[in-house]
């Protein structure tokens, strides 16, 4: 009875270790951000950013191709600071916003190492799927907040297409080039939060 009282203390040991290296983590929106830059007439670059960012990062440091990201940003929320263009891109020119609420990326694979990880899944954008690349700086260490929680921090990239999405808008210019380029570079600052510090 006594063999079998160890053995089932240390398979529970086991396990809590096991599960310890993997932790689940929400996205901090207040301290977080997803912003774009696209080419505008060719010459300069327009900025602007997508609010209501959430989800969750489940890391897992032992086996960080294990690891999975879910996150959703409402299209409605767009800001370049101007709000005429704002009501265009909400427009079913741009992100229909009004039909297509949600832009949602989950991945389905993680390769690399930590500070230098390439994540691969389906972004759906106006009411499109298709897989994306993030190159994925980061996760930090953790680092312990003010009231016991846990913090770290990660930022990730990628260049998309925005035919792919079916957003196709555009004019042509006099001198022959269009309004707006095609490419869209994306950046996500992400801080995320969680109760229990991973082990390492």
């Amino acid at each position: 009875m006594v063999k079998f009282a160890t053995l089932l203390t240390g398979m529970v040991m086991s396990i809590g270790g096991t599960a310890a290296s993997a932790a689940v983590w929400d996205i901090d929106a207040s301290h977080s951000s997803a912003s774009f830059k696209i080419k505008h007439l060719v010459v300069a670059n327009v900025r602007g950013e997508i609010g209501g960012l959430k989800g969750t990062i489940d890391i897992d440091d032992k086996n960080i191709d294990k690891s999975k990201v879910v996150a959703t940003l409402d299209a409605a929320t767009i800001d370049t600071k101007n709000a005429d263009r704002d009501k265009h891109l909400r427009s079913p020119d741009f992100f229909n916003a009004d039909k297509c609420k949600e832009i949602k990326f989950e991945s389905k694979a993680v390769k690399g190492t930590v500070g230098n990880l390439k994540v691969t899944g389906p972004l759906t954008l106006n009411c499109v799927t298709k897989d994306v690349e993030l190159s994925v700086e980061g996760p930090t260490a953790p680092v312990k907040g003010f009231k016991g929680e846990w913090h770290r921090g990660l930022t990730a990239t990628a260049t998309i297409n925005r035919k792919d999405f079916g957003i196709s808008w555009n004019k042509t210019l006099d001198g022959g080039g269009l309004v707006l380029s095609e490419n869209v570079d994306i950046t996500l600052d992400i801080e995320v939060v969680g109760q229990e510090k991973p082990a390492h």
